[in-house]
């Protein structure tokens, strides 16, 4: 039977079963659908941002950026906060907390100005839920002052944490917009207002596609559209890049961070604890497999961590973030050649028209046999063909070679030597494919 490790976790003093949580968002959005994921053994819900008033919505909503083989790889959501009555969403809040006291409940609320802010923490923190989410992230508002116009200016932000901090004792956490170039500095404003904790990212501004009838983004409303927040895996790279630039910052250092974006099973939530997300949240993952998705995702990492000798899912925290170097330190004096295995190569040309037209022009055809062969002299080791090779393994890192050392002691460019006499030990990633 495999072992499990304990995934259960602190957030600002509350013991979490574990890290997996309900983003605010679509599928956050009514009592149901949040009781349902914590029956699936999620650890908490981020509950769908409120404001004081309905918006008025489009339809349709949503659209999605496709390639070959996948459902979608992001998802462009036009969606504003909640469209329920705000009092039907506290009372919803006030049954969660009471029907699941040991799950974590946090209120996610955006207000419209000081005054409006500071009311709706007062509400929120009567209701005796245990935390506070401050949505300084949304894109796609259509007030002015709100959502990701927050997000990007640091007196707003400092000016609107000040106001909920009057208006609630409540832990209180930030979300943050990737919507500017250093999430960082809005960040600091953030904690140093009041807030204890950042949580990111939300969407991001983009178009995921066009209508080649109607000659406008999608989706189409009416012969428009417009800009609005993509979600989903294609995300994950960005996410990944914020957290880790804030839990790298020395002034962010110890401050609880839960990460979004992209994440679809264990693995992606993984990565973002790696790099310093002590807990995470997910909607497009819900969308497409549903509220268990949890359950794969709780079994997952607990049995990695244990095969990985982690006891505790506290001790595997940030454990990449002294790995991860200004570009300037990396070592780049050694090249990692690729290997062909040639009984799984299918002959498809890929490593060849890759390599000729995108990058060194180091890899050989032969027409009559359909086989590449790698040119050890031009090969720089970029490795561009081990991921557009469509056979698991068939293309794999081969030997090391170091550049030689010239007079000064320093590298050649020109001149490499192969790692024949073992000058040190060369870490090589593992190369995961789908």
């Amino acid at each position: 039977m495999a072992k499990h490790a304990d995934l259960s976790i602190d957030f600002l003093g509350f013991k979490c079963e574990n890290p997996f949580f309900l983003s605010s968002s679509p599928v956050s959005g009514t009592y149901e659908m949040c009781s349902k994921f914590l029956e699936a053994g999620g650890g908490g819900v981020f509950y769908k941002t409120l404001t004081t008033t309905i918006p008025e919505e489009c339809s349709p909503r949503f659209d999605a950026s496709k390639k070959e083989g996948t459902p979608f790889i992001s998802f462009k959501n036009m969606e504003q906060t909640s469209d329920k009555p705000y009092k039907d969403n506290l009372e919803a809040m006030r049954k969660l907390k009471k029907n699941y006291p040991n799950k974590l409940i946090i209120g996610s609320i955006m207000g419209m100005d000081e005054e409006n802010w500071e009311e709706m923490a007062r509400d929120y923190t009567e209701l005796g839920i245990d935390m506070l989410e401050l949505n300084f992230s949304c894109p796609q508002m259509t007030y002015e002052g709100m959502g990701s116009d927050v997000g990007a200016s640091v007196e707003l932000i400092d000016k609107y944490v000040r106001a909920v901090r009057r208006g609630s004792n409540l832990p209180l956490i930030a979300k943050m917009t990737p919507n500017i170039e250093k999430m960082e500095i809005p960040a600091r404003a953030a904690i140093n207002a009041g807030a204890q904790a950042i949580s990111t990212i939300n969407t991001i501004k983009a178009i995921t596609a066009m209508d080649f009838d109607h000659f406008t983004a999608l989706p189409v409303i009416n012969g428009k559209s417009s800009i609005s927040g993509m979600s989903g895996k294609a995300t994950k790279p960005i996410a990944l890049r914020f957290i880790t630039n804030m839990a790298q910052d020395p002034e962010l250092q110890g401050i609880p961070l839960s990460g979004i974006g992209g994440i679809e099973n264990w693995e992606d939530a993984a990565e973002f604890i790696m790099a310093g997300a002590s807990n995470v949240q997910f909607t497009t993952s819900v969308m497409q497999y549903g509220y268990r998705i949890v359950e794969d995702m709780i079994s997952g990492l607990s049995i990695y961590l244990a095969e990985k000798g982690f006891e505790k899912l506290e001790d595997f925290v940030g454990i990449a973030l002294k790995n991860i170097i200004p570009a300037d330190d990396l070592e780049r004096d050694f090249k990692i050649q690729p290997k062909i295995d040639y009984d799984k190569c299918v002959g498809c040309g890929r490593c060849y028209i890759s390599c000729f037209d995108g990058a060194h022009q180091a890899i050989e055809w032969d027409n009559e046999k359909r086989k590449p062969t790698i040119d050890e002299e031009k090969c720089v080791g970029c490795q561009l063909c081990l991921h557009v090779c469509p056979v698991y393994d068939c293309i794999t890192p081969g030997k090391i070679t170091f550049k030689e050392e010239d007079q000064f002691g320093k590298g050649s460019l020109t001149d490499w030597k192969e790692d024949t006499v073992n000058k040190r030990d060369i870490i090589v990633g593992e190369y995961k494919r789908p």
